[in-house]
């Protein structure tokens, strides 16, 4: 098992990992929309904070030796259902493998963000 820390997404907010490796395997724990520079959430709309998370991920993926490409599974939460259609057309912007994938309405994300993914990526 390897730990995974990268400086290039945001920094865990509690006792857990950016993510981690195991059997060719890397579980990468939810990303919210938080700038890695700033440490703050700077857009308010669904489709800037899906691209936020979705940068956040990739950066883990990378420093994992894996990619958005090599994703086999998501986990997506939405603070508000409504925001599906406008969250979808980001994602399949990134997500063309079109991974197995759960969307889930939440009643609230951490620092308020509107969208949350997680992830299951292959390294190869």
């Amino acid at each position: 098992m390897k730990i995974i820390e990268t400086q290039n997404a945001p920094g865990a907010i509690g006792p857990y990992s950016q993510a981690i490796v195991v059997d060719g395997l890397v579980y990468a724990s939810g990303q919210i929309p938080i700038d890695p520079a700033s440490g703050k959430i700077e857009a308010d709309a669904i489709e800037d904070q899906t691209r936020r998370v979705v940068g956040n991920l990739a950066a883990v993926l990378e420093a994992a030796g894996s990619g958005l490409d090599k994703v086999i599974k998501t986990t997506c939460f939405l603070a508000n259902m409504d925001d599906f259609a406008a969250f979808n057309e980001v994602y399949a912007e990134y997500f063309i493998g079109k991974p197995a994938r759960s969307c889930v309405e939440v009643s609230k994300l951490p620092k308020g963000a509107l969208v949350e993914i997680e992830v299951v990526a292959v390294i190869e």
